[in-house]
C-alpha cells in the first residue's frame, strides 16, 4: 500500500509549510490530478474535493513558522510528512516522497522522487492537498493583515510582498530565519 507525500510553501516568506499524505486505492486512475504547479486553482480545489473522496486515507499537517524558524526549513518539511503520514486511519507499505531528501521516523520504507508530483498519482494528490489547504490558510491571514497581499502572493517572495516587508516590517506569521540563498545548502 503506497503512500504519496509532498508539501507546499516551502518557499515562502510567510506562513507555514503545510505537508499531506494521501493513499489511494491499487488501482485507483484519475487523468486530471497532475501536480499542483500545473493546475489552475480552480481545478486545484475541484481535485481536492474529488481526492478527499476517493482516497482510502489522507492527512494534512501544518509546520508553524515558529517551528521553522528553529529547525529551517527542509527539517520543517520533513517533519511535516511524517506527521501526515502519522494521521493517517491506514499504515502504509512505503512512502513515496516527492523530491530528494527523507528522515523516517516511523520506520516505513520509502522512496524520494525527484518531480515525483509529475510521477506518480498520489504525489500529485498530496501536493494538490497540501497546496489548497495552504491557499486558504494564507486567504484567511490576509484578512487579518491584508498590507501583505497574501490573498494574491501566498506567503511568497513577489516584489510586491518583499516592498511590504521593507515598508512594514515583519508580521507575526513571517519566518525569520528565512533568506533564500541560505536555503540552498540546508543541514539536516
Amino acid at each position: 500500500m503506497e503512500c504519496g507525500c509532498d508539501e507546499a510553501g516551502r518557499g515562502c516568506l510567510a506562513g507555514p509549510v503545510c505537508a499531506a499524505a494521501v493513499i489511494f486505492p491499487y488501482d485507483y486512475a484519475n487523468e486530471e490530478i497532475n501536480d499542483s504547479k500545473q493546475l489552475s486553482a480552480i481545478k486545484r480545489e475541484h481535485l481536492r474535493t474529488v481526492i478527499e473522496r476517493d482516497a482510502l486515507a489522507f492527512c494534512v499537517v501544518e509546520v508553524s513558522e515558529k517551528r521553522i524558524d528553529e529547525i529551517n526549513i527542509l527539517n520543517a518539511s520533513i517533519q511535516g510528512m511524517n506527521d501526515a503520514v502519522e494521521g493517517l486511519a491506514i499504515e502504509p507499505e512505503l512512502l513515496l516522497i516527492d523530491g530528494n531528501r527523507f528522515k523516517d521516523r516511523l520506520g516505513i520504507p520509502y522512496k524520494c522522487v525527484v518531480k515525483g508530483d509529475a510521477t506518480y498519482l498520489s504525489i500529485a494528490a498530496a501536493s494538490i492537498l497540501a497546496k489548497t489547504y495552504r491557499d486558504a490558510l494564507m486567504e484567511r491571514l490576509d484578512a487579518e493583515f491584508p498590507v501583505y497581499g497574501w490573498k494574491k502572493n501566498k506567503g511568497y517572495p513577489t516584489p510586491e510582498h518583499v516592498a511590504a516587508v521593507m515598508q512594514h516590517g515583519f508580521s507575526p506569521y513571517h519566518r525569520r530565519s528565512f533568506h533564500l540563498k541560505n536555503q540552498l545548502s540546508l543541514e539536516f
